[in-house]
């Protein structure tokens, strides 16, 4: 049995909230619920956490190697500034989904460069709380042809 570390970063546990408008009104509580109730239907195991703090999550990264066999992450703001999260998924090598609520790419310029990209096997984004469950039928996915 798979078990995946689903990472969200700062700002998603304001999830329903923050501008709607762009990421949507359901909250982190509910799309972890969907995110259970998928990984039940895949016959995977999921760990979720989110944080506020860079830190944290490449810590998380770090030890994601002793129990889990692949990520699917939205850092959030993140995506678009942390080499430090980017380099913990790249020592790591665990395959790693980047997923988005929003397109990033019809945002802001800044939005359009994701550090975590380049070391990610993919990224899914614009589908809001979709996305995640995307990104984690992707990684089972890449996981069952590439390990299996």
């Amino acid at each position: 049995m798979f078990s995946i570390l689903v990472l969200h970063g700062p700002n998603l546990n304001l999830l329903g909230l923050r501008e709607p408008g762009i990421y949507g009104s359901e909250t982190l509580d509910n799309i972890n619920g969907l995110l259970e109730q998928e990984a039940e239907a895949l016959g995977i195991k999921i760990s979720v956490l989110q944080s506020n703090h860079e830190g944290v999550l490449v810590d998380v990264i770090h030890s994601a190697s002793e129990q889990h066999q692949g990520i699917v992450i939205n850092a959030g703001a993140y995506t678009h500034t942390s080499i430090a999260i980017r380099d913990a998924i790249s020592g790591v090598n665990i395959p790693t989904v980047e997923v988005h609520l929003s397109n990033i790419y019809r945002r802001e310029q800044f939005r359009h460069h994701s550090f975590v990209a380049p070391v990610a096997v993919g990224q899914i984004s614009g589908f809001g709380s979709e996305s995640y469950i995307l990104g984690l039928k992707a990684i089972v996915n890449y996981l069952q042809k590439t390990i299996s």
